[in-house]
C-alpha cells in the first residue's frame, strides 16, 4: 500500500542518484555531473581523526552545538575571514553538512504555509527542504548573467514571507553575486522584519578577479542574518558532513531542538577531522583551487566552437557552467541521450526549476586536466550529434 503522504509527494526526487543509476548502466561514463572536488582532506585531518581514539569518552554523545574546539576554530575563521563580527547576538552551531544547516534555519524561523523565497535557478535541496517543511518555495527570477535582482526580490515578499536566501558563489549557475546586490537584499530584509540566510558553501571557489562578500559582515546585520558554511567543497569533505552555521541567538533554542531530534549531535569523529581541516586552513586549498581554476580555463576554450548551440555564462565561482542550449529537446531527455550514446553526463535544468528551456548545468570541480578535455569533448560532439537530428 503506498501510504507516502501528499507532502512528500511534492517533494521532487533527488536528481543525482537517478543521474548515478543512468551511469552505472553505461560502463565508462566520465561524469560532469556532481558538484565535488577531486582532492582528499588535508593531512591535518587524518591525524586528528587517529587523535579521536586515544579517548573513550569520545565515543559518547557530545554537545548538540558542536564539540568546543572546533567551534574556536570557526570563530576564528569566521572572524578573520569572513568580517563576522561575533557579538553576543551571534552564536554558531556545528551541523551535519551544509543542507542540515538550511533544513534547520528553515525549521527555525517558519511554519507550515509560511514563504522562503528563493532565486532561480535555485539549488535542488533549498527547495525540497522548504517542501519538507511544509512551506512554500517563492521563486525570484535571476537576471541574463543569473544576478540577484533586488527589486523583484523586495516585490515578492508578502506577509507571511519568513527569508530571502542567496548563495554565492552560487549552485548551479557559477555566478558570483556583487556586494552591492548582498548589502541590498540584505537591508531589504532588515526593514521587512524578515531573515536573509545567505549560503556560502563555495565561498574559496572564485575566479577571473571576482571577490566573495559575506553578509554578515555587515554592521547591525546579526539579529536577522543567518550564514551558512561547509567543509564539503574545499576541504574535500563530502562523505564526512560537516557544516556551519552563524546565527542570531535568539534562535539557538529552537536549532538546538531541532537538532537534537534529528541528529543529537554532529558526528564527532567528523568534527575531530574537521577541526585538523581548519588548522591547515585556506592555505591548503589554494593550490588545489588554482589547480580547479586551470581546469576551468579549459572547459571554456573547449566549450567556444559550440556556442552557436548554447550560451555560456561568464561564471566566476563555484566549479560550474549552466549551459543553455539552443533545442526543443526536454533537459532530461537530453541528459539520457549523451548519457547513452556518448557516455558523458550532465544534470538537467529542471532539477533547478528551469522548466521553459534547455538548460543543463557542467560541473567541472572533481576533473583533473585529461578527463576534463574528454569529458567536455564528448559533451560537445554529443551536443553536435543529438541536436542536428532533433
Amino acid at each position: 500500500m503506498n501510504r507516502e503522504t501528499l507532502r512528500m509527494q511534492a517533494v521532487q526526487s533527488p536528481i543525482i542518484p537517478i543521474v548515478g543509476e543512468l551511469i552505472r548502466q553505461h560502463p565508462g561514463t566520465i561524469s560532469l555531473g556532481q558538484g565535488v572536488v577531486s582532492y582528499p582532506p588535508p593531512p591535518q585531518a587524518k591525524n586528528a581523526v587517529l587523535s579521536f581514539f586515544e579517548n573513550p569518552d569520545n565515543h559518547k554523545y557530545k554537545s548538540v552545538r558542536g564539540i568546543p574546539e572546533l567551534l574556536d576554530l570557526i570563530e576564528t575563521k569566521v572572524i578573520s575571514e569572513n568580517q563576522i563580527n561575533m557579538t553576543d547576538d551571534r552564536c554558531i552551531v556545528v551541523t551535519a553538512g551544509g543542507n542540515m544547516a538550511f533544513m534547520n534555519a528553515v525549521l527555525a524561523i517558519a511554519s507550515p504555509g509560511d514563504e522562503i523565497i528563493i532565486q532561480s535557478p535555485y539549488y535542488f535541496n533549498h527547495e525540497m527542504a522548504i517542501a519538507i517543511a511544509g512551506c512554500r518555495a517563492v521563486i525570484v527570477e535571476t537576471d541574463e548573467n543569473y544576478q540577484l535582482r533586488p527589486e523583484a526580490i523586495a516585490a515578492a515578499i508578502t506577509h507571511r514571507t519568513r527569508a530571502v536566501v542567496t548563495i554565492s558563489p552560487n549552485n548551479p549557475t557559477g555566478a558570483v553575486y556583487s556586494e552591492y546586490a548582498l548589502r541590498s537584499v540584505n537591508k531589504l530584509c532588515r526593514d521587512r522584519g524578515i531573515y536573509h540566510i545567505t549560503d556560502e558553501a563555495y565561498e574559496y571557489f572564485i575566479y577571473d578577479g571576482a571577490r566573495h562578500f559575506s553578509a554578515g559582515s555587515i554592521p547591525g546585520s546579526g539579529e536577522h542574518t543567518i550564514s551558512l558554511f561547509s567543509l564539503s567543497k574545499a576541504y574535500g569533505f563530502a562523505s564526512w558532513r560537516i557544516g556551519y552555521m552563524v546565527l542570531p541567538k535568539h534562535l539557538l533554542d529552537s536549532v538546538k531542538k531541532i537538532q537534537d531530534t534529528i541528529l543529537i549531535c554532529p558526528p564527532a569523529i567528523s568534527q575531530f577531522a574537521a577541526c585538523g581541516a581548519l588548522t591547515a586552513g585556506f592555505a591548503y586549498c589554494r593550490d588545489r583551487i588554482d589547480r580547479i581554476a586551470e581546469v576551468r580555463h579549459l572547459v571554456l576554450d573547449l566549450l567556444e566552437p559550440i556556442r552557436d548551440l548554447c550560451t555560456i555564462p561568464d561564471a566566476k565561482g563555484a566549479f560550474y557552467f549552466l549551459l543553455k542550449v539552443h533545442t526543443d529537446l526536454n533537459a532530461m531527455e537530453l541528459v539520457e541521450k549523451l548519457i547513452r550514446e556518448y557516455r558523458v553526463a550532465v544534470i538537467p535544468g529542471t532539477t533547478f526549476g528551469i522548466e521553459s528551456s534547455c538548460y543543463l548545468r557542467v560541473a567541472y570541480g572533481a576533473l583533473e586536466r585529461e578527463t576534463a578535455a574528454e569529458g567536455i569533448g564528448r559533451l560537445t560532439r554529443g551536443l553536435r550529434g543529438i541536436i542536428a537530428v532533433s
